[in-house]
């Protein structure tokens, strides 16, 4: 929680629950991240929060985009943005998408996949194109393989492709999955993808970049690596492949820049030991699964948090959120211990919830009101 939170809530005790983000720590982190790799044009994940506060300050930091929806485009746009620092990150586009955002003049599309290229070619004529390579996301509390990319083979082939079609063969890109807790990841992913980018450029193709996606962590419960340890990891990979010769380089995190820069504060509802016989409390709160903690799924992403009651006796809990769905259950099985003392109408905070809980949260499911958000 950083100073100006802490005032804010102290002096507006705004209705619960509510997310209060402090964009002059999103500017510290953007800096942090710069520092760490100078080389690569940072392109903010709109989807991790795509208020029109943080979108303004990062114009103004001379920070690029990745959208994945025209709407995130506009939003961009909106803020200030120029079409040219957006890239269409999605792999996954309507045609009038591509139609709207070519028109807007954004000149950067992904792609994985032969369909999505040829969508691309009919629809962006002359834009810059480059392939999402399917690799692993051991390490990543939240991975993201299943859904994109694709081989090292069909890649080749489609960027081979490419330029037949009218595109510019513009660069390969990876995500080695949200939440990457090991800079492992990064160094395997270079080197996979280094040889792909070899092998074109010899094959004549005009490959001038390597999109290294996001990953970037913040920190919850557990410890991370600092982000000059991922800086440091990249730079040397990059180095070990490519030598003097480097390519463009992009990165595009999300979690990392606005993650810690925000809270949520919750009232507790209900606090009962519905067995006698177990030690374990059922915490009930106002916010769930479905007000923007959707993130807590499998129990994947574990927030810290805080009560008025920390530094007394502590037990054994449950939490879950306010609705009447039985997989609104945030956590059962990661041994949160919370103070005896909790009781109903008390308010916490769940820290770092600054990324993917305002974009998360549901529309009036059961008629709760959609997550209230406070930018300062």
């Amino acid at each position: 929680m950083t100073p100006k939170i802490a005032r804010f809530l102290a002096q507006h005790q705004p209705a619960t629950p509510c997310l209060v983000l402090d964009i002059d720590r999103v500017e510290a982190n953007f800096r942090a991240l710069r520092d760490a790799l100078p080389l690569a044009r940072i392109y903010y994940a709109v989807k991790a929060n795509p208020a029109h506060q943080v979108l303004e300050r990062l114009v103004g930091l001379s920070s690029y985009f990745d959208a994945a929806s025209i709407e995130e485009v506009t939003a961009c746009l909106d803020a200030g943005a120029r079409p040219e620092t957006i890239s269409f990150g999605n792999t996954i586009k309507k045609v009038s998408a591509i139609r709207r955002a070519h028109e807007a003049g954004v000149t950067m599309f992904a792609f994985d996949s032969r369909e999505e290229l040829e969508k691309l070619a009919r629809n962006a004529p002359g834009a810059r194109v480059y392939c999402r390579i399917l690799v692993e996301n051991e390490g990543a509390d939240w991975p993201l393989s299943r859904k994109f990319g694709t081989t090292i083979e069909s890649a080749r082939e489609l960027m081979l492709q490419a330029g037949d079609m009218g595109l510019d063969p513009y660069g390969l890109s990876f995500h080695v999955g949200s939440q990457q807790t090991t800079t492992r990841a990064y160094e395997i992913a270079i080197g996979k993808v280094a040889m792909l980018f070899t092998d074109l450029t010899e094959a004549g193709v005009n490959l001038r970049m390597i999109n290294l996606g996001g990953g970037f962590p913040t920190r919850y419960r557990d410890e991370v690596p600092e982000i000059d340890q991922f800086g440091s990891a990249i730079m040397t990979a990059m180095t070990a492949h490519f030598g003097n010769a480097l390519p463009e380089m992009v990165v595009e995190p999300g979690r990392f820049i606005v993650g810690d820069a925000g809270l949520v504060q919750a009232e507790v509802v209900l606090v009962s030991q519905r067995d006698r016989n177990d030690p374990v409390r059922w915490v009930y709160l106002d916010i769930g699964r479905f007000g923007g903690l959707a993130e807590t799924e499998g129990e994947a992403i574990k927030y810290r948090i805080t009560t008025p009651h920390d530094g007394s006796a502590m037990g054994p809990v449950a939490i879950a959120g306010p609705t009447c769905d039985g997989a609104d259950i945030l956590y059962e099985k990661s041994n949160y211990r919370l103070p005896l003392a909790l009781t109903s109408g008390d308010r916490v905070e769940l820290l770092s919830t600054g990324a993917y809980v305002s974009t998360y949260c549901s529309t009036k499911f059961n008629g709760f009101a959609p997550l209230a958000e406070y930018y300062l």
